[in-house]
């Protein structure tokens, strides 16, 4: 496998906005143009019934997005675009994960704790309100990731504990099972464009200020005539800092139209003038990415047929992958009982390993290896054995914890090891 595998997950709850548009479909779709790189791009379904739980709107929010998105340019011929619940492996994964997961790991999810976090603030029991399905939502993100052997995920800042979960739990499955999945990178979009809305606030539904991607012409031109703006009277310089209209401007504008505006805002530009100039700018884009939105939509069974394609695509990798890991894990026919027990233990790992002991300097340590003897942990040096009794006991147990809430005793770490050393402590924590 040469190429690069890098996989994109799409919300589908609500209707796309334009800042949606500039956030994330726009550069999303010039990325699936690179080179080397074979693309995913995937309607996140399962996730939105975590948090919607009308079925008409999750039917309509998939058919918007399925729209929208190969109207900006996707080409399901170039990429894998399928939707989320048309891949039973996926779930099926997500409950191998599942069982070799910690709860301990889970509940530092940042979704969970905002939840809990929120609960005690206000004096109600901590998970009022949490569904299993929030409480396991990473654990289904890795799944998505994992089965598919993405090397790159690109998220905001964000998004990246979850990627981070996914390695964590990848590793832990790998250690157990042998090198089966890849492990993932988080493509960090550093420099992801925002687009303020009409009231000036960053655009996003939960302000109700938003201006839709495909609303037809006039009422585009309507909700952009809504921007607000200062009281500056047409022949008074106006600044382009802090401007939403210049910034939304300047999002769609190339850099002699930008300096153009700049020097029309220099000059005392009429705000009606200015929105209109921003509305063709906008429509000059969008119309023929709209035109193809409203035949999408007046012929969903095309959009199916897409989508089903895609799902061929995708099940024609994860379907033998499934098989792979489901000999793996032992999910096996029946007639290979006696091949299995007779080499049940050919490749059994090794069991992560405390070992202590007294160095010269009379101080006595201990340290974590692998089944193959790598070092994961070393402690620094303590008088008494017995101060790090209590420590050293917690992590045999593959106690997470003990190496959280002690970071100090320990010789620092770098990601990859502080991996590994999540995957051991796992392991640990399944003998129990």
């Amino acid at each position: 496998m040469s190429e690069q595998r890098v996989l994109t997950g799409i919300t589908t709850s609500g209707t796309p906005h334009l800042g949606n548009y500039v956030g994330a479909i726009r550069p999303a779709v010039r990325a699936s143009l690179q080179a080397g790189v074979q693309s995913f791009y995937f309607l996140a379904d399962y996730h939105a019934l975590i948090k919607v739980g009308e079925p008409a709107r999750i039917q309509r929010s998939t058919l918007e997005i399925a729209a929208t998105w190969l109207a900006a340019g996707l080409d399901p011929e170039r990429v894998i675009f399928y939707r989320q619940s048309d891949i039973p492996e996926i779930p099926e994964l997500t409950w191998f994960l599942t069982c070799l997961t910690g709860k301990g790991l889970l509940n530092r999810a940042h979704a969970y704790k905002a939840q809990v976090d929120k609960n005690t603030a206000a004096g109600h029991d901590p998970d009022a309100e949490v569904s299993a399905g929030l409480f396991m939502y990473p654990v289904l993100m890795a799944a998505d990731i994992l089965m598919f052997k993405a090397h790159r995920v690109p998220v905001g800042r964000d998004q990246i504990q979850h990627i981070e979960m996914a390695r964590d739990i990848a590793a832990s499955f790998n250690h157990l099972y042998g090198p089966q999945l890849v492990l993932p990178e988080a493509d960090i979009e550093e420099t992801v464009a925002t687009l303020p809305g009409l009231d000036g606030r960053k655009m996003s539904k939960s302000y109700d200020n938003t201006i839709a991607l495909f609303a037809p012409r006039e009422l585009l031109r309507k909700q952009i005539a809504g921007l607000v703006t200062d009281s500056r009277a047409p022949g008074e310089p106006k600044s382009t800092e802090g401007s939403a209209l210049f910034d939304i401007y300047q999002a769609f504008a190339d850099a002699a139209e930008t300096q153009a505006m700049r020097e029309a805002f220099a000059q005392g530009i009429a705000w009606g003038e200015a929105k209109e100039r921003l509305f063709e700018r906008i429509d000059r884009e969008i119309a023929p990415m709209r035109a193809s939105y409203d035949e999408l939509m007046a012929h969903p069974q095309r959009l199916e047929d897409i989508l089903q394609a895609g799902a061929r695509k995708a099940r024609a990798l994860a379907t033998p992958f499934m098989a792979e890991l489901r000999e793996c894990v032992g999910l096996r026919s029946l007639h290979q009982e006696k091949k299995v027990s007779e080499t049940k233990n050919a490749g059994k790992p090794s069991l992560p390993t405390l070992k202590q002991y007294r160095e010269k300097d009379g101080r006595f340590y201990f340290k974590l290896v692998d089944g193959q003897g790598r070092l994961l942990l070393q402690s620094v040096g303590f008088a008494h054995p017995r101060e790090f009794s209590e420590i050293a006991n917690k992590l045999q147990q593959g106690k997470a914890e003990a190496f959280e809430q002690h970071q100090d005793l320990f010789l620092p770490l770098n990601d990859e090891e502080t991996h590994a050393l999540q995957a051991a402590l796992n392991i640990l924590r399944l003998q129990k």
